[in-house]
């Protein structure tokens, strides 16, 4: 019996310690027609570019990395190639707990990346979908303001530029409304900070009351926290 008793609190020292081990991330794929290049994975820590892992790829764009994860974050694949040409060669994913997997081309890293795996990245993609047609409206409009028929026309340029901030209010409250209706989701304070941190703190302030628990605690639920204290103490 002692020898029972002894073998249950090892077991459950064991357990428990089990229990608290930090999530892990693991990212995995590949790089299409990659001969060459070291791949990065890099996150954003203290307002600082960091490098986490590397690997050196060489006639095999096959590549794996893992890292520990306290809450769904934005991460960076950055390939450094050997033609000295950093151009579209950083990838932004949402990382979260589990596996990922993400495949692309070496020459056209960032645009043809499919990332599988992140429910969050999927909520990001399905987000940028939209403000991708707000934004071409608003290069549209302001291609537009810069017609030499349109600069003489006052009520033209007036109308113009009246629609413009119809635009950027409805892409502002598009976010917001994202926000509001993904409060389960890491997203939401997300996209709170990261594209209308300046909008009225009355509407940031009941996103933040909004969110699940897991959600405020996570590394932008507190940044969204901390940016109303912050706007309170003003």
């Amino acid at each position: 019996m002692k020898y029972l008793h002894t073998f249950l609190i090892i077991a459950i020292l064991i357990a428990s310690c089990s229990g608290d081990k930090t999530p892990a991330m693991e990212v995995s794929g590949t790089v299409k027609g990659l001969k060459k290049g070291t791949l990065y994975l890099q996150k954003v820590e203290d307002s600082a570019l960091v490098t986490l892992d590397s690997i050196t790829l060489r006639g095999n764009g096959d590549f794996g990395f893992s890292t520990t994860i306290e809450s769904p974050e934005i991460f960076y694949l950055y390939l450094k190639k050997e033609d000295q040409n950093e151009v579209n060669d950083r990838i932004t994913f949402f990382g979260e707990p589990g596996k990922i997997t993400i495949k692309t081309v070496w020459n056209a890293f960032d645009s043809k990346a499919v990332i599988e795996g992140s429910s969050t990245q999927k909520e990001l993609e399905e987000y940028r979908e939209v403000m991708t047609r707000f934004n071409t409206e608003n290069l549209e409009q302001l291609k537009a303001a810069n017609d030499p028929e349109i600069i003489n026309d006052a009520a033209a340029l007036d109308s113009l530029q009246k629609a413009n901030e119809r635009s950027i209010r409805r892409s502002y409250l598009y976010t917001l409304n994202y926000a509001m209706s993904h409060t389960g989701s890491h997203i939401a304070p997300f996209i709170a900070i990261t594209e209308v941190p300046d909008a009225n703190s009355k509407y940031l302030d009941s996103l933040y009351n909004s969110l699940e628990p897991q959600v405020a605690n996570g590394k932008y639920g507190k940044a969204l926290k901390s940016l109303l204290e912050k706007r309170s103490a003003e």
